[in-house]
Parts: structure tokens; sequence; C-alpha cells
């Protein structure tokens, strides 16, 4: 009887044909499944959206640009989102769409495993690795999903085989080639995600020992000119992310970890987690039956191959298989946080190990290897599909969770967005999302908000009662779950949206159903901040209509106001208004308070309506400063274009309120955020001690303007006003633009206010401090050192100044020094 084999077919019609059967399953099940985007998901998906939203108009020479560029996502690398760009610029936008790049990056994975099995083993080695890996589940599971790990499996698979090529590579031309095509590899393994250099890293510290023991210098130039190109690749992101990786750590590993219960690394659990998880991930038939032809090859049952492979050849392949698996086992293992997708490049090289394997049984057993692929291929259709009598069974055989497409599924998300949109068609809306489950949460409708041109953003509400008592203040828009499971929604959050139902300043918009029968709502606060009508006034420049205020109060207490404005549309979104609140006959001009802000908040959205004139109602509040005189105030306002900085008067009712101590206060809706930020920036001269309270209230000020642009109007107020009228009140005003270039990641910006700022208030020692911390996250530590001389002086008590002076000597490489500053703080 003649061995079964495959047909004679070249080796790139396999792989391609490999290829195109995983896109036809994936995208047969993608067509049937209607579920929403999970949380992690539709974040990946949102800032894919926000990578291709940048590219559409980008400006490559300018330095600015490539700043803001990077820090699209602070958190992940880009990579996988800058792949996804030109995809949904052909294809399209949705999830869908987006998910051609797990199948382009499938294609590099076969690739890889091909030329790696080749050349470690033969081509056939090659050929069933390149197709093995696509039945196990763990991976064709996760190709269905949004996620970094398939794009960081396939590109750690492409580096471990470049690597090895150079390790095997004898003509000298082959090796550096090998070197500069690895050193591309790492550095797009880094820009996509950063475990993937846990499986390179064991594999590269092994060669570079091994060529620095055998003295062959330019083998280990080789690996170092490879770092060096990585390096090219991934430094502009992390250069200008750095900072961010450290509470990335805490915020990915530890947090999670902790609240997942997973086993503490002094335990047996923590280290075999990922042992149990094999039969999860691979299915027992693909892992037992290799390794049973293991054993009989050792048994020597099957008849001897024919085929003349230099056994020596074999076994160091299987040391250096050996070396990446274990060593990325152990790394794993040791992470506390434990993830069943953090192994997953673990997985297409301990395929290759089973195809070899399966290939060991020979002669009459050859029938075993087909058996196993066949059986293999249903289990995945049983998991992909359910099927009466072949699921159940191949649930039986993969032991793990099914992945059955989600037909008709009623997906809530696009129709809340939908309607927010037609309530608000003129506004970008802040929408606090309470339920907290996987199909609708605040980062599945931040991406089908994202979906309609960035017009609606899901924000999630704090975790504690003070948190959501300020949300509940401070959003229009609720998105609420009656019934069914809580997910992860607090009790706080639960407790709130338990209330909204019988508050009379909110009302319901919107309602659908889940196959659960929990209840999704829709609610809009009655008089929300702002309010966007159409007009027929024909005056294209803005005019403040009307004012609505009480007639007297007290300083230092949130006064409600109205504003109603009207303009063309363009004026309108480009707009800042520039209040000032004046003592009448004030002899030295230095009584009154402000009330900058960006019209409408900011949030206004005219993008097809820039000459069609609208009517904007602000209901918001101001604060008169504490050590105002009592005394009758005046309105002068002043309206600056934040694109063009054109300036002009704007014509104001005649309005006349009484600053009065005697007064009662008014209640009042929360401050507007520009107000919040400069009442934030007076406790920076008082020092780092104030620190944390501050960038406290900035995070929740942050999840209300979800573009934090109230940064932007602050940073363009307060500029104007320094150049004009820089003698009222220049350094209070100086902290508050430092403060605000701070929080928008601009060191430049807030290196140059600083540098002001310290000849201003020059015997305050934080303000040298902060220039020193600028210095530092620029990587300037000589500059640092230099300007920390007069705060040291001013405050050599204070230990946060001494930390920052060592941590400026350490990076000028002076270790002793620095740890000699460092040493009593610590």
């Amino acid at each position: 009887m003649k061995p079964l084999s495959l047909p004679k077919l070249p080796s790139f019609a396999w792989l391609f044909l490999f290829w195109i059967l995983s896109i036809i399953s994936d995208r047969l099940w993608l067509s049937l499944d209607q579920y929403p985007p999970a949380w992690d998901q539709s974040n990946h998906l949102n800032l894919s959206l926000k990578y291709l939203d940048a590219l559409q108009n980008p400006q490559f020479l300018s330095g600015e640009w490539w700043h803001n560029f990077w820090m699209i996502s602070t958190k992940y690398p880009p990579l996988t989102y800058l792949l996804t760009t030109p995809i949904q610029q052909v294809l399209g936008t949705g999830a869908d769409q987006a998910l051609w790049v797990n199948s382009v990056c499938n294609g590099i994975l076969i690739l890889s495993l091909y030329y790696l099995g080749k050349i470690l083993f033969n081509a056939q080695v090659g050929l069933w690795s390149a197709g093995l890996f696509l039945l196990f589940p763990r991976l064709y599971s996760t190709r269905l999903h949004y996620l970094l790990d398939t794009p960081m499996m396939a590109l750690t698979i492409a580096g471990f085989c470049a690597l090895t090529y150079w390790k095997l590579a004898k003509n000298r031309q082959h090796q550096w080639l090998w070197t500069g095509l690895f050193g591309v590899s790492l550095g797009l393994i880094l820009l996509t995600k950063q475990s993937g250099l846990f499986f390179l890293f064991i594999p590269l510290l092994w060669l570079g020992i091994s060529q620095l023991w055998q003295r062959k210098w330019e083998r280990l130039l080789q690996l170092i000119v490879s770092l060096l190109i990585s390096g090219i690749l991934w430094f502009p992101w992390y250069r200008t992310n750095w900072i961010y990786l450290f509470s990335t750590a805490q915020n990915s590993v530890v947090i999670p970890a902790t609240a997942e219960g997973d086993p503490s690394l002094n335990t047996l659990a923590a280290w075999t987690y990922y042992w149990q998880d094999l039969p999860l991930a691979i299915t027992w038939i693909l892992l037992l039956i290799p390794l049973v032809g293991f054993a009989l090859h050792f048994l020597k049952q099957f008849p001897v191959n024919k085929e003349k492979i230099e056994s020596q050849k074999i076994k160091q392949s299987k040391v250096w298989l050996g070396l990446y698996l274990i060593a990325g086992y152990l790394i794993c293992s040791a992470n506390f946080n434990k993830d069943s997708r953090y192994i997953m490049p673990l997985l297409p090289i301990l395929g290759m190990v089973l195809s070899y394997g399966l290939l060991l049984w020979r002669g009459r057993w050859q029938w075993v290897r087909w058996a196993t692929v066949s059986l293999a291929i249903l289990v995945m259709i049983g998991k992909l599909y359910a099927i009466p009598v072949l699921s159940p069974v191949a649930n039986l055989l993969s032991p793990d969770v099914s992945y059955y497409p989600q037909i008709n599924y009623p997906n809530p998300n696009p129709k809340m967005i939908q309607s927010v949109i037609k309530n608000a068609p003129y506004q970008r809306i802040n929408l606090g999302v309470i339920p907290n489950v996987e199909q609708i949460n605040h980062n599945t409708m931040n991406y089908y908000g994202a979906l309609q041109d960035f017009q609606v953003y899901g924000r999630e509400l704090g975790s504690n009662d003070e948190k959501v008592s300020q949300d509940s203040r401070s959003m229009d828009w609720f998105v609420t779950k009656e019934g069914g499971d809580k997910g992860f929604t607090k009790e706080a959050q639960f407790t709130f949206a338990e209330t909204l139902s019988s508050d009379d300043d909110f009302q319901i918009l919107e309602t659908a159903t889940l196959p659960d029968q929990s209840i999704i709502k829709l609610y809009r606060r009655k008089t929300p901040t702002v309010q966007v009508f159409p007009s027929n006034f024909t005056q294209n420049k803005v005019k403040l209509e009307k004012v609505i205020v009480p007639q007297s109060f007290p300083a230092s207490q949130p006064v409600p106001i109205t504003y109603q404005w009207i303009g063309s549309g363009e004026h309108l979104e480009n707009g800042l208004v520039l209040l000032n609140w004046k003592l009448q006959d004030s002899p030295d001009n230095q009584s009154f308070w402000l009330h900058d802000h960006g019209l409408g908040m900011g949030m206004l959205k005219m993008d097809k309506n820039q000459n069609q004139i609208f009517q904007v109602i602000e209901n918001t509040a101001m604060l008169p400063d504490q050590n105002l005189p009592s005394g009758n105030y005046t309105l002068e306002a002043i309206y600056l274009n934040r694109e063009t900085r054109e300036t002009y008067p704007i014509e104001t009712p005649k309005i006349t309120i009484t600053l009065d101590p005697n007064s009662s206060s008014t209640p009042a809706p929360p401050l507007d955020f520009v107000t919040q930020l400069r009442q934030l920036s007076k406790y920076l001269p008082q020092g780092v001690k104030e620190l944390d309270p501050i960038f406290a209230q900035v995070d929740r000020i942050n999840q209300y303007d979800p573009l934090q642009d109230y940064l932007k109007q602050a940073e363009i107020a307060l500029t104007y006003r320094l150049q004009n009228n820089p003698q009222l009140r220049e350094i209070p005003w100086l902290y508050n633009l430092a403060l605000s270039y701070v929080l928008q990641e601009d060191p430049q910006g807030a290196m140059k206010t600083l540098e002001t700022l310290v000849q201003r208030d020059k015997m305050n020692p934080y303000a040298h401090a902060y220039l020193a911390f600028i210095h530092l996250y620029q990587w300037h530590p000589k500059a640092a050192e230099k300007v920390l001389q007069p705060a040291l002086t001013l405050a050599p008590e204070v230990e946060e100044i001494k930390g920052l002076e060592g941590i400026a000597t350490a990076m000028q490489g002076n270790l002793f020094k620095a740890w000699r500053i460092l040493k009593p703080i610590l």
C-alpha cells in the first residue's frame, strides 16, 4: 500500500492554500457574528480610528505633528494600528474590516514557520508546521478579535526566524543581511507589544554570550548593529511616551493580577499555570498523539527514516527550539499576571515540535498523521459552530469555551449613539456609561461613537461614592442597564443608576432590550450644560445676546451663570471668549475675575455647518476671586479665534452685578473646566505635596472633557493675556499656563513658560524644581542639575528636590554620587 503523503504541489502553493483557507474560515465566522467588540477590542479599535484620522492630513515635516502622532496611544505601541490604517482606508471602518490585519499577520506567521522549519529540519516539517498551528483553538479564536496578540505573535516568530537564519548563516554577506532583517523584526516587535521581547531575550543573550566566548567579534558586532537598527524604529514612540511605561506596568500587571486572584509566584500553581493551559490552547488530540509519536520513535517502533538528515543538525535544532520554549515559559510564569494570551508566541514553535512528532508516524502508521489532522479540523468546526453531535464531541476533545458566532444579536450600542447624535447634532457629547459588561461598556460605546466621526465619547464613572457624586453633576448624558448581569459595575455606580429613573433633572431618550431581558436606557439632563439651536440671525461675528446671573453674591463662591451666544458655525466652533468681570471705576485695573472658555465649552461640532447661524446656550458657573473688593462689576468680552488668533470685541448686553459679602450664595452647577484648572494651578507654588490632589482632580476633569480641550483653551487664552497685559497677574497666569502645557505633555511649551517663571518668582524653590523636572523628562540631566541649584539653596531640606538632584546625577552616569544623594531619601 502506497503511504499517504501531501499531493505534489510547490511549497508556496501549499502555504498560499493554508492562508486562503484560514481567511475563508475567519470571514465566514465574522459574517455570521453580530456581537459587539468587548472592552480591550473596542479600545484597540478606537485607537486604530484615531491613527487613521491623524493620517488624513499628515505633516511629516512638523516636529509638533510627530509628537502628537506618537502620543495618540501612550500605553500601547502603535504598529498594529498603523498596519490597520491602509486597510480601513480602502475597505472602510468597522471591526470586521480592521480584522484583515490579523489575516495579514497570519500570512507572515505561515511564511515564518515554514522557513524556520525548513532550515532547522526540512521542508516537510516546515509545511506541516505552517499548517498545524492553524488548528490550535487559542490561535484561531484570538484571530477573530482585534487585539495586539496576533500581530505580536507573528512578528515574534518572524524575528525568531530571522535570528535563526543569522545563527546558521555561513556566508558573511548572508550574516549581514539577516542582521538587518532581525533588527527590523525586533524593532517592529517592540512597536507592537513589549512582551514579544520576553521570548527573544534569552536566545539573543545566549547567542551574544557564545559569540563573546568564542571571540567572534564581527558576529558580536552584527548583534549590536541589529539592536541599533531596531532602536531606529522603536525609539520615537518610546522617547515620547517613556514616562507612561511605569504606570502601564502597574495597571496591566499588578492590578489585574490582584483583581483576578492569580496565584502568587511562591506557589506551584504559578509555575504550572500555563502547563495546565496547554490542552485548552492546543487540544488533547494535537498534544497527545505527537507526544506518543516521540515515545514510540524513542522505543524504535517505527521504520528507520531513509532520508539523509544529519543527526547533529536535528539535535542542535531541538536544543535551539527548547531554549526558546523553556525560556519563554519561565519568563511568562514569572509574570505575576497570568493570561492565556500571554504565551501565544510559544504555541507556533510548540506546533513545530508537535509537527515533527506527527511526522514520526511513518510506514503503515502514516495514516495517524492524517487522522489526527482530520479530527482536529472537525474539532475546530465544532468549536466555531454549534453543530449537533459534533460540537459536544469537540468540546470533550478540546475542553475550553466554544466560540460560536452570535447571530442576529441586538447590539444596543449603535442605537444609543444614533439617538445621542439625533438629539445633539451640533455637539460632541460626553456619555457616562454605567454598565460594565462585555457587550456594553465605556470602551465599546466609545468605539461606536468614534465610528460616527468621533462625535460621541463613552466614559467610565468613578469607582466610589465621592467620584460618582461628582460625575453625576458634571455629566449630562448617561447609559444605564437594568437587570441581568452586573459585570464589573461598581456598587456606587449601580446605586446612582437606580436613582436616575426618579430624578426630575433627567429624561429617558432611548431604550433597548438585550437577550437576557435586561434593559438599556439612555438619559439626558433636561437642562444640559450646552445647548445649540439653528438661528435666523444674519450676523457672522459672535454676539452675546443675554446673560442670566444672580444680581448679587459673595466672593469665592461658585455663581450660576447662563450665557446665550449667537454667531456662525465657523466663528462659534473656533472661538474662545475672554471674559473680564471688572470693578466699575477701578483705580488700578486689578479688581476683576476671569471667565475665559471655549464657546460651547469646546464641544461644538459644526463641520458641515460652518456658514449657518446658531444660538449657543451655556449653563455653567464662575468663581469671583476671594480677595476682590465689594462693589459693582461689569462685563468686558473679547472674541479670540483659536485657529487664526483673530480678535474682536464682542457686543454684550449692559449688565451690572454686585459683589457683596453679605449676600447669600446661590446653588450653582460645576465650574467650567478652564476655571477649575485655574483654581488648581494656584496650589503649584506650594510645592510637590499639592501635586497628588491636583492630578487627582485633573483625572476627573479629563473624564468630562474627552478631548482635554480645556487645556488648549487655557493655553491660548493665557498666552494672549500674557502678551497683552502681563503686568496684571503674571505669576499666577504663568503657573496656570505651565500646568496646561504639562498636562498637554508639551515639554517645549512648559520649559519656555517655566524659564520665564523662575525669573519672575525667583524665591520659590518649586518653580526651579518644576523646570528641572521638565529638563529630566527631556533627558537634559546637566541642564536639570544647573537649574536645581537655586532650589537646593532655597529649600535644602525638601526631599523631592534632593531626589531630582540624585536622578539628574545618575542620568549623567555618576552613579556613586547619585547613590550618596539618594540613599538618605530611600
